[in-house]
């Protein structure tokens, strides 16, 4: 058990930085690029931090597959109630951007923080490895530098399955935008669970460039460009059709309605109509 209070407290000071950089957006609304930053270096550095629990810490701590679903979704939780209204994944980002709702700048800010929090966790966590607190880090930081990949299936097969993942999580995540946080971000972490859960043994979908970039970009197996095919474009293609599908129409490119069963929101008076027959 000491070494999940280890990782307990790890999971914690992680959260305590991001919840610590909560109040800039409100104080300084120019700033809020930085929340972006925090809730990706959250999000990937507890990830970074399951990821070893999953590899090792079954036989190096004594901790089962319960234990680690378990504290996935906690992180999930975490995640979604201290990022607030950031979300440390550049495909809602750019959602929000192809929604008219971001302008290219704050879009590009948001982005590059994200890849930078990403980055800066990849940092952390080395460095808390190297400090061996338990038998299981010391296990994974002689294992850091042969990283195993979560792209466990063909380029072919990876792109479609983090493509469905996305457009399934973007559609639901659409339909729930509106809807309490209560609500949005329980059912979120249980559905980004499951998803990782079913995809497990082909890309884990990540269903985040910035996530998969800190977990599997740097392992061998694949060039850097397959892994931004798979976990870059896909989730980008899958956001766009899930919003293709939600909206009739991407509005950043086109206003027109493509999907006949989308029906426009405007309604005819009725007594307009009756005129005319008049």
């Amino acid at each position: 058990m000491s070494g999940l209070n280890a990782s307990l407290g790890y999971f914690l000071a992680c959260v305590a930085f991001a919840a610590s950089l909560r109040p800039l957006p409100g104080k300084w609304p120019r700033l809020a690029f930085l929340m972006e930053l925090a809730s990706s270096f959250m999000l990937v550095a507890c990830r970074l931090e399951v990821q070893t629990i999953v590899e090792v810490g079954e036989w190096a701590g004594g901790l089962g597959p319960d234990v680690t679903a378990t504290i996935l979704l906690a992180v999930l939780l975490a995640h979604g109630v201290v990022s607030g209204e950031a979300s440390g994944n550049p495909g809602l980002i750019l959602r929000r951007f192809l929604q008219l709702e971001a302008t290219a700048l704050d879009t590009v800010l948001a982005v590059g923080s994200q890849f930078l929090g990403a980055h800066l966790a990849i940092l952390v966590a080395g460095y808390y490895w190297s400090l061996e607190l338990t038998d299981m880090h010391m296990i994974k930081n002689l294992m850091s530098s042969e990283c195993s990949t979560s792209l466990l299936t063909s380029l072919t097969q990876g792109f479609f399955t983090e493509c469905v993942c996305a457009m399934v999580f973007h559609l639901v995540h659409l339909f729930l935008r509106r809807r309490s946080a209560l609500i949005r971000v329980p059912l979120l972490a249980i559905l980004l669970a499951f998803l990782a859960h079913t995809a497990k043994g082909y890309t884990s979908a990540y269903i985040n460039p910035s996530l998969a970039y800190g977990l599997t970009f740097f392992c061998p197996g694949f060039t850097f460009a397959e892994y931004a095919l798979v976990y870059g474009l896909a989730p980008v293609t899958g956001m766009t059709l899930a919003l293709l599908l939600y909206m009739g129409h991407i509005p950043r490119v086109f206003a027109k309605n493509l999907l006949s069963f989308q029906k426009t929101r405007f309604k005819v008076p009725k007594g307009g109509a009756k005129e005319k027959k008049k």
